[in-house]
């Protein structure tokens, strides 16, 4: 396996992926300071090897690179992660360790469910979405294209949020939230972006 993007999210790839018992073969980064990550060697220009993760946390860069590249995608699913057996993981998804996602949730490409978090029943999360640490969304919950739900953030059950939004961390969402909307704060409030 591969990853694009050396960074300190291709680390702990690196490490779900050792933990899933496979090696990464190479990493990839257009930076040409670095030239090395976790003992893996740094390549500077893609030659096409695969299957491949992107492994950059930007949810806007992630989806650029991806388009870019048009690989063969893999995903990572640490094995201390609670998956229901149906779940449904996309190509490109990485799944950290402590996940839960129970039944029936369905995972998008190229997205990020971090330490911890907790991903209920019947939830629908879009491409590029980030779901970060001990975030928690309850039954129902669907998740726009692009959205970072931020650390410790809490979501009601059956709640919509749109496309390209942030929740901030510890917000407590409980009404719908509508595409390109920044919230924070408990009960959630929208703030302007800058």
């Amino acid at each position: 396996m591969y990853l694009y993007g050396a960074s300190g999210h291709a680390k702990v790839i690196i490490d779900i992926v050792n933990a899933m018992g496979q090696s990464v073969d190479g990493l990839f980064d257009d930076d040409e300071a670095v030239s090395s990550l976790s003992g893996v060697a740094v390549k500077h220009q893609w030659s096409g090897e695969g299957p491949m993760i992107v492994s950059i946390g930007n949810n806007r860069i992630r989806k650029k690179v991806v388009e870019r590249l048009k690989g063969v995608f893999a995903k990572a699913i640490h094995p201390s992660a609670v998956l229901s057996p149906t779940v449904s993981v996309a190509d490109g998804t990485v799944i950290m360790p402590g996940a839960v996602v129970n039944a029936d949730a369905n995972i998008g490409r190229h997205c990020i469910i971090n330490t911890s978090a907790s991903v209920d029943h019947d939830c629908s999360i879009d491409d590029y979405v980030h779901i970060s640490p001990h975030a928690t969304l309850c039954g129902g919950v669907k998740v726009g294209e692009g959205t970072w739900v931020g650390a410790g953030a809490v979501v009601i059950p059956g709640i919509h949020i749109g496309k390209w939004c942030t929740i901030g961390a510890g917000a407590v969402v409980i009404r719908d939230v509508p595409d390109n909307m920044k919230v924070v704060g408990n009960p959630a409030q929208e703030i302007p972006f800058h």
